[in-house]
C-alpha cells in the first residue's frame, strides 16, 4: 500500500509559477515510478508528466514543467512555469509499481497507475 499526500496547489496568474509536492510512504520509495495527472473540468483526465527510470512529458507541458523526485524525502515535485489559463485543473499524484517504462504511450496510461493522490486545485486567471 502507498499512500500519497499532495500540496502546492493554489490561484496563480498566467505567466506566473508554482511548485507542487507529493510525499509518499508505505513502500521504497526508489521501488517505483511517480508521476502527474490532472484533470480540469468537463474533461478527462490526462497525462502531465512521470519521472522512473526515464522521465515522460505531455506535449502541452514540456518546456515549462519539469518532474524532479527527492529520494531522500520520499517526495515527487511538479515544479509548473510560465502558466497559462489552461493549465487550471486538478493535479493528482500518481504511482506506478512498475518502475521501468520504455514509451511515451504506456507513461501516458492511466490505467498503469496503481495509486493516486486525493488532488490539489491549480486554478490560473488571465
Amino acid at each position: 500500500q502507498v499512500q500519497l499526500v499532495e500540496s502546492g496547489g493554489g490561484l496563480v496568474q498566467a505567466g506566473g509559477s508554482l511548485r507542487l509536492s507529493c510525499t509518499a510512504s508505505g513502500r521504497t520509495f526508489t521501488d517505483y515510478a511517480m508521476g502527474w495527472f490532472r484533470q480540469a473540468p468537463g474533461k478527462q483526465r490526462e497525462f502531465v508528466a512521470r519521472a522512473g527510470n526515464n522521465t515522460y512529458y505531455s506535449d502541452t507541458v514540456k518546456g515549462r514543467f519539469t518532474i524532479s523526485r527527492d529520494n531522500a524525502k520520499n517526495t515527487v515535485y511538479l515544479q509548473m512555469n510560465s502558466l497559462k489559463p489552461e493549465d487550471t485543473a486538478v493535479y493528482y499524484c500518481v504511482v506506478d509499481l512498475t518502475f521501468h517504462s520504455f514509451t511515451n504511450s504506456y507513461a501516458a496510461h492511466r490505467l498503469n497507475y496503481d495509486y493516486w493522490g486525493q488532488g490539489t486545485q491549480v486554478t490560473v486567471s488571465s
